[in-house]
């Protein structure tokens, strides 16, 4: 039965936003009492409000609006595979709850994150500007930023400051002491690229709860190293019980976090009925090492008969693994971190993927169960994105890394808007941004800030109003396996044509290919796609030297592509004093 004291028409009646009884409720300080009560007529607005009253640091102003529930649902490193309508596959993996959030809303086909590192990415969705670090933590040499600073503001910070009861549940990886300024002191979120499993206390609690004993491994996937014969990284796979039992999928460490964040939401609730909450769900999954429990066996074998191997494998299989001629050194170096040798160990990573992904969708459907019981569905706006893509086999390669083949800046968007604001745009297939997520959910919460971002509200191209601004976004590669600073591009035609560009600073190697297609080939040296080169070029050129957050890269692309770039005349130094 639906839970009505705590549900929509206690929301709706009390419509929070709507006035300013809610600012004195979230003990939202202005300048004076005057000041909290200014209203700003031609926007409707008051404030302004401050995130430091003392400091009066980041100000910003509140509409006078209803504000939703906010849910942003995060998991790690998802292969288009699993989404795109353009995989077959994608047809045949159950993501049954992920996508009736578009099938309310809008599934943005062509999403992007900005790096393909879990940290720096999540930091662009939290900030909606570019990420100030290019690596994670685990991997950065002394001397180099990883985390976000006080300085750094994120969205959620805005939302408590604004009254929101904001809660949280799951991966961080971008700090926690910034974690603690946007959820308060009791959140939980871990710090590292794998999830704590066993050293987390209350999961621990989780499985006695229900008598259920550790995972450990029934069948584990390992690559080898550049021997070909010792074994290498561990790739996770099929987990039993201690003791040998199946591993039931109701106590699996997704569903942790997805009951754990209903009864975050629960509390909430109870705790300020009349109150919007912020919840953030981040899960680690389908991030490798897999984890899958029992109960997918018919899945399994469902999934298998519509697997193959990328046609890119095969070829770096018949070339016996070594550096192919189109693509920059640093696919080799991951080849040999990764160990990839076994055509069956790639069938199988492919299939672990997929259902490690149906395993997230499980685990969301708890949440969603527990949001609709409470009837604010509705009345909510819901988020599902991924941190970055997964290259799932291509190439002779899994997870991310620091080059630019396309799927590894591809992630998965479904965005449902509350029901009053009537969204029109059921799917959306020209470039979008993950830096998005930050000015869409503030601009729902009527929140207008002067933090300069990066991304734009997509509320209107849900409703049909308008399309998005033309992508012209920078992507970023950095620190990781190995190091190799870089800045890529995209251009969208048609759905047929939508190009990627790669510029790999150090060697000067560049990568273009058509994202249209499911496996990519680098067509940069291709002398029938020398136009469509020269075209991305010249763009590129033309973002880079007009803003100075890119000159680095601009200062080594222009002398790398000097025959494809206007002769500018100009004194290359770009520090020299002008002439009077």
């Amino acid at each position: 039965m639906e839970d009505k004291s705590l549900g929509r028409r206690r929301f709706i009646k009390n419509g929070l936003a709507g006035s300013l009884a809610f600012g004195a409720a979230a003990n939202i300080p202005g300048k004076s009492h005057a000041a909290q009560s200014e209203n700003i007529p031609e926007t409707g607005e008051k404030g302004p409000y401050f995130l430091d009253t003392k400091k009066r640091t980041h100000p910003f102003y509140l509409k006078d609006k209803k504000r939703p529930h906010i849910f942003l649902i995060t998991a790690d490193m998802i292969s288009p595979d699993c989404y795109l309508p353009s995989r077959q596959i994608s047809q045949h993996v159950n993501l049954r709850n992920i996508r009736s959030i578009g099938d309310q809303g809008t599934f943005f086909t062509n999403a992007m994150c900005t790096s393909p590192l879990c940290g720096p990415s999540r930091a662009s969705i939290f900030t909606g500007k570019y990420p100030p670090y290019l690596t994670n933590g685990e991997r950065a040499p002394l001397g180099m930023k990883t985390d976000l600073y006080e300085e750094d503001t994120i969205f959620q910070e805005y939302l408590r400051k604004a009254g929101y009861i904001t809660k949280h549940t799951g991966k961080c990886h971008v700090g926690t002491l910034k974690f603690m300024d946007a959820f308060g002191e009791n959140d939980a979120a871990w710090d590292r690229w794998a999830p704590p499993l066993l050293d987390d206390d209350d999961y621990v609690a989780f499985l006695s709860a229900k008598g259920v004993q550790p995972p450990v491994y029934k069948k584990e996937l390992r690559g080898k190293q550049y021997d070909r014969t010792t074994p290498g990284n561990s790739l996770g796979g099929w987990i039993v019980q201690a003791n040998g039992k199946d591993f039931p999928p109701d106590a699996h460490y997704s569903v942790y976090l997805a009951e754990k964040a209903a009864t975050k939401l629960d509390a909430a609730l109870k705790q300020s009925p009349d109150v919007p909450v912020y919840l953030q769900l981040d899960f680690f999954d389908p991030h490798q090492p897999f984890s899958i429990p029992s109960g997918f066996e018919q899945r399994a074998l469902e999934l298998k008969r519509h697997i193959t191997l990328p046609d890119s494998y095969l070829r770096i299989r018949d070339n016996d693994f070594r550096p192919m001629k189109d693509e920059p050194a640093i696919y080799n170096v991951y080849r040999r971190y990764w160990g990839a040798y076994d055509p069956q160990l790639v069938s199988d990573y492919i299939l672990g993927h997929f259902l490690q992904m149906e395993v997230v969708d499980y685990a969301l459907g708890k949440l969603f169960d527990e949001i609709r019981r409470r009837g604010i569905w509705d009345d909510s706006l819901i988020i599902f994105s991924g941190d970055h893509g997964e290259i799932n086999g291509r190439r002779g390669l899994f997870d991310k890394g620091v080059y630019f083949q396309p799927d590894i800046f591809r992630v998965p968007l479904y965005m449902k808007l509350p029901k009053d604001e009537n969204s029109k745009t059921g799917k959306y297939d020209k470039p979008v941004s993950t830096l998005d997520i930050c000015a869409t959910i503030l601009g729902n919460a009527g929140i207008r800030n002067f933090e300069s971002l990066d991304g734009e509200d997509l509320t209107p191209v849900m409703h049909g109003d308008r399309e998005r601004s033309t992508l012209e976004q920078i992507f970023q590669t950095g620190w990781h396996v190995g190091v190799n600073y870089g800045a890529g591009f995209q251009i969208y035609e048609n759905s047929e044509h939508h190009w990627f560009y790669g510029y790999n600073i150090t060697g000067g190697e560049e990568e273009l290919y058509n994202m249209a297609e499911p496996d990519p080939v680098n067509l940069i040296d291709n002398v029938r796609y020398q136009d469509v080169r020269k075209k991305i070029v010249r763009k590129v050129g033309e973002v880079l030297s007009k803003d100075p957050r890119w000159l680095g890269y601009w200062s080594t692309f222009r002398l790398h592509n000097a025959e494809m770039l206007p002769k500018s005349g100009e004194d290359m130094q770009m520090f020299v004093p002008k002439k009077e």
